[in-house]
């Protein structure tokens, strides 16, 4: 493991708020390897998994101890007898009692210029016992209304939880929440009656995350595409309503790779985040 040292992130207030700005810095950033290109981060009961793009699909199970992650022996492969299903994972929206939904993006053209997105509904329990998808993949749902890529998550609003999507692309960007049980029945996201709301939203979104105890969706973006980092943070309620995001803090880092993933801990004030670099792909965070 190497150690960077520690960059200073800047913050950019848009919105104003009665609660305390969000501010943050990177304190330490090292590799994680067999990750191939890690396309993000999920850390449910305890347990923190990375995903990414290696020879298959792959994730990788960790838990966080003394600043570092530490590889729980633990591999799952997104493959049915041994081929692979889901090769780019591009976010897995999990919680308890609700279907679980892995994102892929399917180039479609050498050039990457055209894509073709896929949400899967997995058994998760079962995935995680046997290790892989086979018999544990339930439905492959089309996501043929989003812009290059989709990126699951579950948000909570008006009490209620919702699969989540964003686009990755430079206009015409939104963020869709969809009712997880019709979602799950279906074959494509353009589907009559799959979408409940959406709202517009910067470009470049490589995933979501949902701070579920203040109600602030974090878009996961490139200031560019493909390059350098930021995180946008949504008042959800606020940005849902009024159809287009309401920022209330952006913060953007020095680092020049692709941010991927982002988490917060069990400590709501550091956070890890995970970009698809070789080396030095996982950098923890301070969110003040």
């Amino acid at each position: 493991m190497k150690l960077l040292s520690a960059a200073i992130l800047t913050g950019l207030v848009l919105t104003t708020f009665s609660y305390q700005p969000i501010s943050g810095n990177i304190t330490k950033s090292f590799t994680l390897d067999s990750l191939g290109a890690c396309q993000g981060i999920t850390y449910q009961n305890g347990k923190y998994f990375l995903y990414g793009d290696r020879e298959v699909g792959v994730m990788r199970e960790y838990s966080f101890k003394n600043d570092s992650l530490i590889y729980q022996q633990n591999e799952y492969r997104f493959t049915i007898k041994g081929e692979n299903v889901i090769k780019h994972p591009t976010g897995i929206a999990y919680r308890k009692g609700m279907p679980t939904f892995v994102g892929n993006s399917v180039r479609q053209n050498a050039e990457g210029t055209l894509w073709k997105a896929m949400i899967y509904s997995i058994n998760w329990t079962g995935f995680l016992k046997r290790k892989t998808l086979d018999g544990n993949l339930l439905k492959t749902i089309e996501d043929d209304a989003c812009i290059q890529g989709t990126r699951p998550a579950y948000v909570k609003y008006n009490g209620k939880w919702f699969m989540a999507t964003a686009d990755y692309g430079i206009s015409a960007n939104e963020v869709r929440l969809y009712d997880a049980a019709k979602l799950v029945k279906a074959d494509k996201t353009s589907e009559s009656g799959l979408l409940y709301k959406k709202f517009t939203c910067s470009p470049w979104v490589q995933n979501l995350h949902f701070i579920e105890s203040k109600g602030i969706l974090v878009l996961i973006q490139n200031q560019v595409e493909g390059r350098k980092w930021r995180l946008t943070f949504l008042d959800l309620s606020k940005s849902l309503a009024n159809g287009r995001e309401e920022v209330i803090k952006v913060i953007e880092t020095d680092k020049t790779d692709e941010l991927e993933g982002f988490t917060l801990t069990d400590n709501e004030s550091k956070g890890i985040a995970v970009s698809s670099s070789r080396k030095n792909n996982v950098s923890l965070m301070n969110i003040l």
